[in-house]
């Protein structure tokens, strides 16, 4: 009876880290670099990825292992990658099973080596986002479902100043309903041939700190009366930083159209561009106890509810009911 237990009490373990998942292995401008191997003994491993024990979620932002999801120290098999601005870095995940929540990418610059360096007391800024995308809270697509159908996510190193950096990949799972899960992992980096500066404390979180628990992007439930109309989701953190601009910019803008004739060429008025600093599409641009930028970028700022306001509307995706334990 008690090795029936046992055998019962394993089963729903390895099930439970069978539902998660973690980055594997990145691709570097075509070069394949091993990520960390959670469950093979940490012993001879040689990877460019943080050490991390396993699958498992943190479940609050005020975890100490928030940063890279380990206490923040190297391996002592560290390897770094080499990058140069424009590099493209595609994580792997060996699994993945929650479709809904964001994808979010952070790099942070080491004050000399990275293998000396502690994730937690980086300065991490953000390079890529992916959230909502169509739909709504109760039913629609998520960064999450794009890595669950391709297992892979791809990013392009900004324009910074040479050294050595880390990179972080975050999966936020919310398929249970206000119970966030965070799956964070990170890799070390070489980078040669920059020429850029590095972002303002206004795009720098440290982690943990980054993030609340009542953050409007990490309590969320897409399972309420109200999800099936909601189609607006903040992805929490910092603006993305695009390796240039000194306030935070749109994504994408439409480019004024040119008319051509016979004898004259008829070029459009170029947009607008607000004075002072200015809200990217989807970004935060007021609320109770917001001090950020309050100008949209493009758009207008739309107020959704006393807490935050957005330039712009995205989607969302429902799916799974909520469970009672993280699985």
């Amino acid at each position: 009876m008690l090795a029936a237990s046992l055998i019962a009490v394993a089963s729903l373990l390895v099930g439970q880290a069978a539902a998660h998942g973690g980055v594997t292995s990145y691709i570097i401008d075509g070069t394949t670099y091993p990520g960390w191997q959670a469950f093979n003994t940490p012993t001879g491993q040689k990877s460019i990825g943080r050490p991390y024990s396993s699958y498992n979620p943190i479940l609050t932002t005020s975890d100490a292992t928030f940063a890279c999801n380990n206490n923040g120290q190297a391996s002592s098999g560290q390897l770094n990658a080499p990058v140069k601005p424009g590099s493209t870095i595609t994580a792997k995940w060996g699994q993945w099973t929650h479709a809904e929540g964001p994808v979010i990418v952070y790099m942070a610059k080491c004050p000399g080596a990275c293998s000396s360096a502690n994730s937690g007391q980086l300065d991490w800024f953000k390079i890529s986002e992916l959230g909502l995308i169509s739909g709504t809270l109760a039913k629609g697509s998520w960064g999450n479902g794009q890595i669950m159908a391709k297992l892979a996510y791809d990013v392009k190193i900004p324009n910074l100043p040479d050294g050595e950096y880390m990179i972080r990949h975050e999966l936020l799972a919310l398929h249970q309903a206000n119970t966030p899960q965070f799956y964070p992992e990170c890799a070390q980096l070489t980078l040669t041939g920059g020429s850029g500066s590095l972002p303002g404390a206004g795009y720098t979180v440290k982690f943990p700190g980054g993030y609340t628990m009542s953050d409007p992007g990490v309590l969320v439930d897409i399972y309420s009366a109200s999800a099936p109309s909601i189609t607006t989701y903040k992805v929490p953190g910092p603006a993305v930083w695009n390796g240039a601009a000194a306030a935070p910019q749109p994504t994408s803008q439409t480019q004024p159209a040119t008319t051509v004739t016979t004898s004259t060429t008829v070029v459009a008025p170029q947009p607008t561009v607000p004075a002072g600093p200015t809200v990217p599409p989807y970004g935060q641009c007021g609320g109770i106890g917001y001090t950020g930028a309050t100008q949209c970028a493009s758009g207008t700022c739309t107020k959704v509810n006393d807490y935050y306001s957005l330039d712009q509307t995205c989607s969302a995706y429902g799916g799974r009911k909520p469970k009672s334990q993280a699985l």
